[in-house]
């Protein structure tokens, strides 16, 4: 598969400031990012160019840091705040703790923001790795949510839960729960949050 840089005769654009504030708020609008991430887009950028027209990547890293020290104070970057609202999406979707956790690592927001946006999930709901077991078996129809069958699929929808992250506890109390509404109550899980 050939990407676009790879094609014979088309070489990517010199890096300028002004081309990098644009493909970096072309960006942020598309796209919630963190600082990191967003240093990762744009230095590749800046290596595509550099390879091809035999700058310095130096130069464009020096570029792309004022870049991202300038749009962090000016609050247009906030990693609290993408990590705060990541962290909840993934909630909702039913990831749990430790995913949630893995995946904003690799958005490269720091520990801290990421125990922070943890935090707020805590005080959201009392037990939220069970709320989010809880939302992920309803999306996929697992435990008490299943239709038919419930028995011969315990084992295929315990293993279904640990590939999300969740405990085997954690697993076992969604998947053999019989009232799915009581379990949801004990997870302090509000649907339609």
């Amino acid at each position: 598969m050939r990407t676009k840089s790879s094609r014979p005769g088309k070489k990517p654009r010199k890096v300028t400031a002004e081309s990098l504030a644009r493909a970096a708020l072309h960006y942020l609008e598309r796209y919630a990012t963190s600082a990191a991430n967003l240093r990762r887009v744009l230095m590749r950028r800046v290596l595509r160019s550099a390879e091809a027209h035999g700058g310095d990547p130096a130069e464009g890293a020096a570029m792309v840091d004022a870049l991202i020290a300038r749009y962090r104070q000016s609050g247009l970057l906030d990693d609290a705040t993408y990590a705060r609202l990541h962290a909840e999406s993934l909630h909702r979707q039913g990831a749990s703790q430790r995913l949630t956790r893995a995946k904003l690592a690799g958005k490269g927001v720091d520990a801290e923001d990421i125990g922070q946006a943890l935090a707020s999930l805590e005080e959201a709901a009392p037990e939220p790795d069970l709320a989010a077991a809880c939302n992920y078996a309803r999306r996929r129809r697992l435990g008490p949510w299943r239709r038919n069958d419930r028995e011969g699929s315990r084992n295929r929808d315990l293993a279904a839960l640990g590939r999300q992250g969740f405990g085997y506890d954690v697993a076992r109390k969604v998947v053999d729960a019989e009232d799915p509404e009581a379990l949801e109550g004990e997870a302090g899980n509000r649907r339609g949050d």
